[in-house]
């Protein structure tokens, strides 16, 4: 092998690893969806869901129109990580509750947050 071809061959490893380090990391998420139910401002039954949550990331559950602060019931993750849904705004407090990919839960189960798994 001539010293040109090393010198290309390195020349073009050297950009293959430089591109890996400038490319940006794909973010984790949950493959799938999640499903709530919350009341409107208006009084109406309404479902919310998130398509694709991220994993790692508290999510704090407010349906459209709905009252600030206001709980959300009912959830049913479809997705393929666990999601783990919090009494309290922000997955804060003592009250949570883990819900396994594919498990749902009655209208009992109140709701503001979620992070997933």
């Amino acid at each position: 092998m001539s010293t040109r071809s090393i010198t290309a061959a390195l020349g073009a490893a050297c950009g293959a690893f430089a591109l890996l380090l400038a490319a940006p990391g794909a973010a984790s998420a949950a493959t799938g969806q999640f499903r709530y139910s919350y009341t409107t401002a208006e009084g109406y039954e309404a479902v919310g869901f998130l398509n694709n949550p991220a994993s790692g990331r508290c999510i704090n559950l407010q349906g459209p129109a709905s009252e600030p602060g206001s709980v959300s019931r009912a959830p049913k993750n479809r997705t393929d990580a666990t999601a783990t849904v919090f009494l309290d705004a922000d997955c804060e407090g003592d009250i949570y509750y883990s819900l396994p990919p594919g498990a749902g839960a009655g209208d009992r189960l109140l709701m503001r947050s979620v992070v997933f798994s």
